[in-house]
């Protein structure tokens, strides 16, 4: 099937055309039909399969008759409304509504936090007919009156599986009070949930449900493999795979932003140029980075989950999961960075033995096995499956060590890092021929010494008169 079988408007055939496409990817080729039919849509399709285009091309298709050239704002209102739930990911989306608009006399922008909001108000006020933006960014411009949703003829929800894990949900039920009730929802992300299908519930009407692959699923062209390592030689590990690989771009995920930020200041003492790149950054600061990235001049990108979504770099060879996610469904969108669009990629995760009941949590999403490859010098298999936590590898040892590794755990820390005491001898424990030495010894400030030398010498007295 050719775009052309689509029935797409013109324009954006040319677009398209611009861009280098020649076949819709299989998402693309069963959703944009059904969009175009006027129906509401549930899509869940592996990441970088075309979800943005799939939902993108059909709404510009249907929006294109109320293209005009006309200064007014008020000939340009807002029509299509995308929700995205991080400033990358908005972004991304703006960008691919401009690249395929661009023959379109169609407005559109991206309104997002962690920028000043005053450059957004003065573009929406000269009218916008596609807007995406982040669902916080929106109330305070819904509450600052700066735009107006009451003309939305399309709804989307990229990604809608991460705003329910980032809590946006009371947020976008929000949102929902500002629209119209007659118009298009459509709904697309990378894994599918009951949460999911429950949230549909709430705001479509009748909506097809399209898959193209089984569902959480991960792409074919990923090759996967983990390494058991123990979490103090993580660091090293990962510096030895960037240079014995000779990586010269690679995403590494970690679970907190301190975390990156460390892990980032590590890797440059390997002659590694790293920088990490999470919600604390400025956006300023995560835009270059992430330019810098994709230019090549950043050689290892750090980031926490928050930019998971929205990274879209061409041909990026590698992933790797320094920390494993401990929820399941971000290992697919985590590793959906590489192998996009057909191309070959690799994933890679350092797991550590307290982290393999997450690798099983993985697996048993995916329903795949991930192989496990053991590496001299860091850990063996033999190990990593016996000591599936450090807690009961001091177990073990303690009961090596004649059973009281146990007693040493519950001991308070004061308890178990205290140097030895000196032993102290009372002048009764002492033979009368000790007593001289004793008391002829340097005298040293103990608490309790001084009447511990009166007592020895009454007794030497005593003991002399007998």
């Amino acid at each position: 099937m050719s775009f052309d079988e689509l029935g797409l408007h013109p324009d954006l055939l040319r677009a398209i055309v611009d861009t280098g496409y020649t076949e819709p990817t299989p998402i693309q080729a069963q959703a944009i039909p059904v969009v175009l039919a006027g129906r509401d849509v549930m899509a869940g399709a592996q990441t970088g399969t075309g979800k943005t285009a799939s939902f993108t091309l059909p709404m510009l298709h249907k929006l294109a008759a109320h293209q005009n050239t006309s200064t007014s704002p008020a000939r340009h209102p807002v029509r299509g409304l995308i929700l995205a739930p991080t400033r990358e990911l908005a972004a991304q989306v703006e960008a691919s509504v401009k690249t395929y608009s661009k023959h379109l006399a169609l407005r559109s922008t991206s309104v997002y936090g962690g920028v000043n909001i005053d450059p957004q108000i003065a573009e929406l006020r000269k009218g916008v007919e596609i807007l995406v933006a982040t669902p916080g960014r929106l109330l305070d411009h819904l509450h600052q009156k700066s735009v107006n949703l009451s003309q939305v003829e399309f709804l989307v929800l990229d990604e809608a599986d991460r705003m329910l894990d980032m809590g946006f949900m009371p947020d976008i039920r929000r949102i929902f009070s500002f629209l119209p009730p007659r118009r298009q929802n459509l709904l697309f992300s990378a894994t599918f949930s009951e949460d999911i299908k429950r949230l549909s519930s709430e705001f479509m009407r009748d909506p097809q449900l399209i898959e193209v692959a089984r569902r959480n699923a991960t792409s074919d062209n990923i090759l996967q493999v983990a390494y058991p390592v123990g979490g103090d030689h993580k660091r090293r590990l990962l510096a030895q795979i960037i240079k014995n690989e000779n990586l010269h771009q690679v995403l590494v995920f970690t679970n907190t932003k301190t975390g990156a930020n460390r892990l980032a200041h590590q890797l440059v003492h390997e002659n590694i140029n790293a920088v990490a790149i999470h919600s604390d950054k400025t956006q300023q600061a995560r835009t270059q980075a992430l330019a810098d990235f994709k230019e090549g001049k950043i050689q290892a990108l750090i980031g926490t989950d928050v930019a998971a979504r929205g990274l879209d770099i061409d041909e990026l060879p590698c992933v790797v999961n320094y920390d494993l996610p401990h929820n399941a469904e971000d290992y697919v969108h985590r590793i959906g960075r590489t192998g996009r669009a057909g191309a070959t990629g690799k994933a890679v995760s350092l797991v550590a033995p307290e982290e393999k009941r997450y690798l099983a949590d993985i697996e048993k999403l995916i329903k795949r096995s991930i192989p496990m490859e053991a590496l001299p010098g860091y850990s063996s298999a033999e190990r990593f499956e016996s000591a599936p936590s450090q807690e009961r590898s001091h177990e073990r040892s303690g009961e090596r060590a004649g059973g009281r590794g146990r007693d040493r755990e519950r001991r308070p820390a004061r308890e178990r890092t205290a140097p030895p005491q000196e032993s102290v001898v009372t002048a009764q424990e002492k033979r009368p021929e000790e007593i001289p030495a004793l008391i002829e010894a340097p005298f040293t400030p103990r608490p309790g010494r001084k009447k511990e030398v009166a007592a020895l010498l009454l007794r030497r007295g005593s003991t002399a008169a007998e």
